[in-house]
């Protein structure tokens, strides 16, 4: 494990949400966000409406700004964010999980908390300087964000889909040459 069980699903969410408003957007419903918050084990409050879901949606431009920066770059938006949500980092066990940080109460409105937990994440890529942990999709058409958090630094693809979709493209570039 390269970082804490907290900072990479925090990261794995943070890309996630990004890659929503890719073509086609797949965050346009407050079921969808439903499945988002349980999917990533948030806690706390989940108002479960429109509203929310527009203030969620609305995070994604700044998310990826941030995952794609540089690291000095991601240094003062990080900083902007934690300032913004006045975060006071604290150790927090609940649901299963062991010693982990927040740095919002869990009834702030579910867009806050996800922003300042991954600004809490970015802290931890920043400081082991693992900013090429995150890049964009190599498929050819895509422009989702990739979190590579395997050992050996290979992973190059958003998702399954865009690797499949480049090998099928390959293989067939071979058969009629």
């Amino acid at each position: 494990m390269l970082f804490a069980h907290d900072t990479e699903m925090s990261l794995s969410a943070a890309v996630t949400l990004a890659n929503t408003a890719e073509e086609p957007d797949t965050l346009t419903s407050v079921a969808d966000l439903d499945d988002f918050f349980s999917g990533f084990e948030y806690a706390g409050r989940h108002d479960r409406t429109r509203a929310e879901l527009d203030e969620v949606r609305a995070l994604r431009p700044r998310l990826r700004a941030l995952l794609t920066s540089e690291r000095d770059d991601a240094v003062e938006t990080v900083n902007a964010m934690l300032a913004e949500a006045r975060a006071l980092p604290q150790l927090a066990r609940h649901d299963g999980w062991d010693w982990h940080l927040h740095a919002v109460d869990s009834d702030q409105p579910l867009a806050a908390r996800i922003l300042v937990e991954t600004a809490m994440a970015m802290v931890d890529v920043i400081r082991s300087d693992e900013m090429s942990r995150l890049g964009t999709c190599a498929a050819d058409e895509c422009s989702g964000i990739v979190l590579d958090l395997s050992r050996n630094r290979s992973r190059k693809f958003c998702s399954t889909t865009c690797g499949n979709r480049t090998a099928v493209a390959a293989y067939r570039a071979r058969q009629t040459t």
